[in-house]
């Protein structure tokens, strides 16, 4: 850790035997909505589960399930009602396919988005790059006329396949990314009255946890092949807090705008 100050609050090291599923005291699985992301989730065990040492999520044809009329079946798990948070420093460490479609995924989400919207994006990764995509949507990006244009993203190159840290560190002020410790990406909370009423800053309130695997609908050129699988394997996830929240300086990272 770079700060003594932090204190960890939340950690799953998925050390659970083999083909057990996530502790539940912990995950819930996540529900199926027409999102492209959800639009397949199952509780199906072939989807979800610990396998030595890591949680995998996984994408695969629907050749189990004939009464589920999803092309295929995907796993997604969220600490939603179990453990949210408002501020502090998450880091996961994980690895995934590098296969058109692709398309995994750990983040944070507002419990309640039905007024403001809230989205951070720990790390994405669309089908056969060779890059870590790190995202923050808004209220404003969510829901206004200018949605494609203030969509702040930073894409980084890495090799998605092999085990990388990833990490956010979320303050009432700023976001900052990290991949192995290091800054990538940035976001700051603006000073602009008019921004900050249409929803540029909608971060101030307790978000939950989702690790999910997913396959694309065609967005970016990322067409999901419903005959391959697609897997992600999370090693660990961690979150820690500290007293006194600041904010972060840009360094030499990326500015999301």
């Amino acid at each position: 850790m770079e700060d003594k100050d932090w204190k960890l609050v939340f950690s799953d090291e998925f050390n659970q035997k083999n083909y057990s599923q996530p502790d539940s005291t912990k995950w819930s699985r996540h529900n199926r909505y027409s999102g492209t992301w959800s639009r397949w989730i199952s509780d199906s065990r072939d989807v979800v589960y610990i396998k030595n040492g890591s949680l995998v999520c996984r994408a695969i044809p629907n050749k189990t399930l004939p009464g589920d009329t999803a092309r295929m079946l995907t796993g997604a798990v969220n600490t939603r009602g179990k453990f949210e948070f408002q501020y502090g420093k998450v880091e996961v460490r994980m690895k995934t396919n590098r296969e058109k479609g692709n398309f995994p995924a750990a983040w944070l989400a507002k419990n309640n988005h039905f007024d403001q919207y809230g989205e951070i994006d720990i790390v994405e990764s669309f089908g056969d790059r060779v890059s870590a995509t790190h995202a923050i949507h808004s209220h404003l990006t969510y829901n206004h006329a200018d949605h494609g244009q203030r969509n702040s993203f930073k894409s980084i190159d890495v090799d998605a396949t092999k085990w990388h840290v990833y990490g956010v560190i979320w303050t009432e002020r700023d976001v900052k990314w990290q991949i192995d410790g290091k800054t990538v990406a940035y976001f700051k909370k603006t000073t602009d009255k008019t921004l900050l009423a249409k929803g540029q800053w909608t971060f101030d309130y307790p978000f939950f946890l989702i690790l999910n695997q997913s396959v694309g609908n065609g967005e970016y050129g990322n067409y999901g092949d419903t005959k391959k699988t697609y897997e992600t394997r999370f090693d660990w996830i961690r979150v820690y807090q500290r007293a006194n929240s600041t904010g972060m300086s840009p360094s030499s990272a990326a500015i999301l705008e």
